[in-house]
């Protein structure tokens, strides 16, 4: 694939942004959540990686914004609480500033993606994400 020519142009993206700036949109779209649902939040970290290196079952071209991984709310009963890891959330940096040509559109998607991994953790599909606009 060849070097996007517009690149160089800074409204063509991708955006700039520092790892402390970028880690507090994360933070600003988790307060965005209401409290009532973040306190319902069980065994769930967040984190910020650079990029998503896909598995050796995976497309080498996968791009992800954010993953979750554990199990859902919804899937947990009596026994799940013994010796389970916590769940995780994991926001991609790079593929968003990617897509992205202002501040305001990184935090826009960073916050779209932290709610979208949000309701995988509660159980929610991405087919009904795509359908509530969370997609």
């Amino acid at each position: 694939m060849s070097k996007n020519p517009l690149a160089s142009i800074p409204s063509f993206g991708p955006y700039r942004m520092g790892p402390e700036e970028f880690d507090a949109a994360v933070e600003q779209a988790m307060a965005s959540i209401p409290a009532d649902i973040r306190d319902e939040m069980d065994n769930v970290a967040i984190f910020v990686e650079d990029d998503y290196v896909p598995g050796p079952d995976e497309d080498p071209g996968t791009v992800l914004l954010g993953l979750y991984q554990g199990t859902p709310l919804t899937e947990r009963d009596s026994w799940w609480g013994a010796g389970s890891l916590p769940g995780r959330i994991t926001i991609y940096r790079q593929p968003i500033l990617d897509i992205c040509t202002s501040r305001e559109q990184v935090v826009h998607e960073v916050t779209v993606t932290v709610v979208h991994e949000i309701a995988h953790h509660f159980g929610i599909s991405d087919e009904r994400l795509h359908e509530l606009g969370w997609g």
